[in-house]
Parts: structure tokens; sequence; C-alpha cells
């Protein structure tokens, strides 16, 4: 029989996939790199995954921005990544994130990684845990594991969001955990030009985990213009 997994052992069967393919026209500047907080927003989420995943897949959109958040990186993170860093190249040029994820994904040495972009710096090492423990923790099988609001804006803290459909419409598809099986189906949403995550997931098997009874709601603050960094 066995030995049960240590907590770093199950760190290392952990992957996520970090999307820096963006062409950033509302910022009009290349976003992972922008200081906050002293830092830029890609070190942020690299620092906050060490020591919780066992690999960082980081994809951006040509070799000459590998080559610049490679020389970033190493300026800005002095010591050893507890993570395997890989750098890939999307596939597929100019279609979003989703083709950002098809590429991570086809990367991954392992079953499922969790998602999120480079413009959220907020992002904290509870959130990271939390999301790996809850997708654990589930018995059944799903392909897709996303946060989504529980709640409506009506005001009325009765007012609970109980379809799928309604919580799909209030959920943060760039923060959830992905199956590596599903890179066939976004190829096929690709080349049928529906770039929409949530396209992908309708047609899913979809886990929902409600952001109010698991997590801080600033883990998922993105960071698109420029008067994002003030609010």
């Amino acid at each position: 029989m066995s030995s049960p997994l240590k907590p770093m052992d199950l760190n290392k069967q952990s992957s996520c996939i970090v999307l820096c393919g963006g062409l950033s026209r509302r910022m009009n500047q290349d976003k992972g790199s922008m200081i906050i907080n002293n830092k830029p927003m890609i070190i942020h989420i690299l620092e906050t995954l060490n020591s919780n995943i066992g690999e960082v897949i980081i994809v951006l959109n040509n070799k000459k921005r590998i080559s610049k958040y490679k020389n970033l990186i190493n300026k800005s993170i002095p010591y050893k990544l507890s993570y395997n860093l890989i750098f890939v190249e999307d596939e597929i040029k100019n279609k979003g994130p989703l083709s950002g994820m098809m590429t991570g994904l086809k990367h991954i040495n392992n079953s499922y990684s969790l998602v999120l972009p480079c413009d959220s710096p907020y992002i904290n090492s509870n959130y990271v845990k939390s999301i790996f423990k809850i997708k654990k923790s589930i018995k059944e099988d799903y392909d897709i594991l996303i946060p989504s609001y529980d709640k409506s804006n009506s005001g009325n803290k009765n007012d609970e969001i109980h379809s799928n459909e309604d919580k799909l419409k209030l959920s943060e598809p760039l923060h959830g955990i992905y199956n590596k099986n599903l890179v066939d189906d976004i190829e096929n949403l690709i080349k049928k030009n529906k770039l929409d995550i949530k396209s992908l997931i309708k047609e899913t098997n979809t886990y929902f985990v409600s952001i109010s009874n698991n997590f801080n709601p600033k883990n998922f603050k993105n960071i698109n213009q420029p008067n994002d960094i003030s609010n």
C-alpha cells in the first residue's frame, strides 16, 4: 500500500497557466510588466504561486515577449522558485484567452490546471490552496471548476442564484481549473470563431464554486485600464 502524499507532494501535482498573451488595448501597455505596489503584476502572481504549485506555464504571444519576461523575472526574483517555470508561445495568435488556455493545457504535465490572467495581482495563496482543495474534495468528475457569485445585485440578501446559466453570467472563468482533455474542444471552438471562454463552459461539465462562501472577492480584481490601479 502506498504511503499518503505529503502536502508538498500534492503541490507538485498542481499546475497553473498564466495568460500573458493579450494585446492590452485598454491599458495601452504590457500589463504583466506594469508596476503595482512596487512590483510587476506578473511577479505578484509568481510569488503567490511559490510553494503552492508544481509547475507554472506562462503563455505569451511571441518570442520577443518571452525573452522580455524571462529577463524581467530573473531580475525581480533573485531566489529559486519552488516550481518548474515554463514559457510557451501562443499557438494561434490574436484569438484571445481561449487560445492561450489551449496552448497552456497542451504543455501541462498534470490532468488539470488552474488558469490565471497576468493582470490579477491580488490573487493570494489561500485562494490557490482553497480552489485545489475544493477540486480534490468533489467526488464527481468535472472538466471545469470556476468561482461564481451566488447572489444577485438586487439588494435582497435572500435573492440567491440557482441556475447554472445565471451562475455562468456571474462567474470568474479566468480564475478556474480546467481539464487537459478540453484541448480538442477549445480548438474546435476557435475554428468556429467562438472565442468567449463562456462558450466552452456552456458545452462542458462545470462545477460552480460559491465565491461568497469560499473566497475574498479581491482575488478577482483585474487591472484592465489605468483607472483600475487607483480603485
